[in-house]
């Protein structure tokens, strides 16, 4: 747990039997391969998920946690408690040497029950999705169990595993692949990632402290405290600070990492020695990812698939869309209710997802740590007038915020309002009885001022014409229908009341059925 005591390591039952075969196997209990359990599970799918470890994650890890990351939780029962002990924050600041030059705010309108960001270490949301899956029948969550090699065949996979009591098998119909950046599943199956290295090297710190820092993200580009470089700081919970320090390619990451060299560092920063260092690394930038995420009836899920720079705050947030976009498709297909099709169309909505995500990391990655030549003379000059001139602002890059991404679909290029078009996440709006992100929970016809049909397997919603939701999915029109995906992103749209058919007929498409 966060306090360091281990998760209890349980005898498995395939050491005394036959192992059962299970529907999904998933390895990594990290957040992604905790939510992907619980969100199997919430559409009535059992699993069986494995961990080489039996503990949360050291130190803080990722932190800032989106909206649309709030909302996906807030389906398994977590949103909310994380909404509670986080720290929550909309406004962005960014800093050319003292002087402010740029600002955002990332959900300037009100009526959505989850705010743009909460920032909380990644230990204590882990310990939250362990606590859900101990108490989760469908959930068979094994710590201390480690997976030695990987087959597969046409039918499923069968790992072999490794446990303090001894070795056994277990087979599955299909296995995800969560267990991080250096999935030993995806070097067992000889795949490897394309993309880009930078030749740059960050140290993180957090450390405990008093201080008056608003509820706010700051970026420094050449701070006086740590001269021609860049730095970043969030507030955490509890009195943590988060500060991350550009340090260069030539940096020796081990020295970097000793208390003697990261002390003076932080003290510049804050301008006082009365701070506690609690964890520290150093990192190095890569935007890499898999050709394809899915392999025959292996499927990498997060970091495994993807990895990014973390400024912009894309991989956990990106992993969590993952699975966000597989867990109802997947279940479906368990269930004998879509054909196995219907996950290579989430494989081709996760690398377009995981393509936005890296060119978005890999632009602020260039803009914060420039090459010598045309990149460092756009982005000096981009900053020089930003202090003075309002429409260079905007192209201050420090990382563009996670954000999930619109989906290529049928429809999106005329529909009005952009926000709410096909293949976009179905925006949040308040309804009289609660929240509409909380009515979205499956298959779901929206009516505003319309009346949807009743179509088979889809719950039916209807709102009047009016107020923030009618503004946010109209536009125009006086009427619509919306049907959305069991992951809250908009599959249709009608300016009239459709038939039940024409509703059947368009989930039906996206079940490959």
């Amino acid at each position: 747990m966060a306090d360091g005591q281990p998760f209890p390591a349980r005898r498995p039952p395939g050491l005394d039997a036959p192992e059962p075969r299970h529907p999904v196997a998933i390895v990594g209990a990290g957040p992604v391969g905790l939510l992907a359990a619980l969100e199997l599970a919430r559409f009535g799918c059992p699993s069986v998920l494995l961990d080489d470890n039996d503990r949360v994650c050291e130190g803080s890890r990722a932190i800032c946690w989106s909206k649309r990351s709030l909302e996906i939780m807030d389906r398994v029962g977590l949103g909310e408690g994380m909404a509670r002990m986080g720290v929550t924050w909309k406004v962005g600041r960014t800093f050319h040497g003292d002087s402010k030059v740029f600002e955002f705010d990332l959900l300037p309108e009100d009526g959505h029950k989850m705010p743009a960001f909460v920032n909380l270490p990644q230990h204590e949301v882990e310990r939250m999705l362990v606590e859900r899956a101990e108490a989760e029948p469908l959930v068979d969550l094994r710590f201390r169990n480690r997976v030695a090699a990987v087959r597969q065949d046409a039918s499923g996979a069968t790992l072999a595993v490794e446990t303090d009591f001894g070795p056994y098998e277990l087979s599955a119909g299909w296995l995800l692949a969560c267990d991080g950046a250096r999935s030993p599943i995806r070097r067992a199956m000889g795949l490897d990632f394309d993309g880009e290295l930078f030749e740059e090297r960050f140290l993180i710190a957090d450390i405990a402290m008093d201080h008056d820092m608003p509820d706010e993200r700051h970026f420094w580009f050449e701070p006086t405290f740590h001269p021609g470089q860049s730095a970043l700081m969030h507030k955490q919970p509890g009195g943590i600070y988060r500060i991350d320090l550009q340090l260069g390619w030539d940096a020796d990451p081990d020295a970097e990492r000793t208390p003697e060299i990261v002390i003076p560092r932080i003290e510049k920063v804050v301008g006082h020695r009365d701070f506690r260092l609690e964890w520290t690394s150093v990192y190095t930038f890569h935007c890499r990812r898999l050709a394809r995420f899915r392999h025959g009836r292996v499927l990498f899920v997060g970091d495994s698939a993807h990895v990014v720079s973390p400024f912009g705050a894309r991989g956990g947030n990106g992993g969590l869309q993952d699975v966000d976009a597989l867990g109802w498709r997947l279940a479906a297909v368990v269930a004998g209710e879509a054909g196995n099709e219907a996950l290579d169309h989430w494989d081709a909505e996760r690398q377009h997802a995981a393509d936005e995500n890296i060119a978005n990391s890999s632009r602020a990655t260039r803009f914060m740590t420039p090459r010598e030549g045309a990149e460092r003379v756009y982005r000096d000059q981009v900053l020089r007038l930003a202090a003075r001139a309002p429409f260079a602002r905007p192209m201050v890059n420090s990382g563009r915020l996670s954000a999930p991404c619109a989906y290529p679909a049928k429809g999106a290029e005329a529909a009005l309002p952009e926000v709410s078009a096909p293949g976009r996440v179905a925006p949040d709006a308040p309804l009289p009885d609660g929240w509409l992100s909380e009515r979205l929970r499956g298959w779901t016809l929206l009516g505003i001022g319309a009346r949807p049909p009743r179509a088979e397997g889809m719950a039916r919603v209807t709102a009047p014409a009016e107020g923030p939701l009618a503004e946010r999915y109209l536009g125009a029109a006086a009427r619509a229908v919306i049907l959305v995906r069991p992951d809250g992103v908009v599959a249709a749209r009608w300016d009239r009341a459709p038939s039940a058919a024409e509703a059947e007929a368009e989930r039906d498409a996206l079940l490959c059925r």
